[in-house]
């Protein structure tokens, strides 16, 4: 059975969020010249920042895999695929914050980073323990849930200040 995880929404909410709230303004401050150029501008980021957020990963009997779009590939990102069968351990590293990433090393030597940001997380995370064999017991989100929802309100709150800042 094939199941798919998706990058986890308060994410996705509180990039798209941050994004707004760093770029509504320009377009109304622009010089009458580059107004279109402005506005097309803000459009276009608005659809990289979409797109490059709604990355996935899919896992089924034999394999999982990572997926991404064609603006994530073409930004750097890459798609992978594993078998279950391959993958020999789960190697653990610190971050610079002083959180930790994960990767999945396989029989050959590579080292695939395990998604941290995917919904349902739990349910992903008991699918590699299951298909793998390996305990995991320690993995968990790569930030606090708290931090991105903090993002996105914080960011609407200075949406809203825009807004207010503009009407006034």
């Amino acid at each position: 059975m094939i199941e798919k995880f998706k990058t986890l929404f308060f994410v996705k909410s509180s990039l798209i969020s941050l994004y707004l709230a760093l770029t509504i303004p320009i377009p109304f401050i622009a010089n009458e010249k580059l107004k279109i150029i402005s506005i097309c501008t803000f459009l276009l980021g608005l659809c990289l920042i979409i797109n490059i957020t709604s990355d996935y990963v899919e896992t089924c009997n034999n394999k999982i895999s990572y997926k991404t779009s064609f603006i994530s590939k073409t930004l750097g990102r890459k798609n992978w695929e594993i078998s279950w069968k391959d993958i020999k351990l789960i190697k653990t590293l610190p971050t610079s914050q002083g959180s930790r990433v994960y990767y999945f090393n396989t029989n050959k030597g590579d080292n695939f980073l395990i998604p941290q940001r995917v919904e349902k997380f739990e349910k992903f995370i008991s699918i590699v323990s299951e298909k793998t064999g390996i305990a995991i017991n320690e993995i968990s989100y790569l930030s606090p849930l708290w931090t991105y929802k903090l993002l996105t309100l914080l960011s609407v709150f200075m949406i809203i200040g825009e807004i207010f800042a503009f009407l006034n």
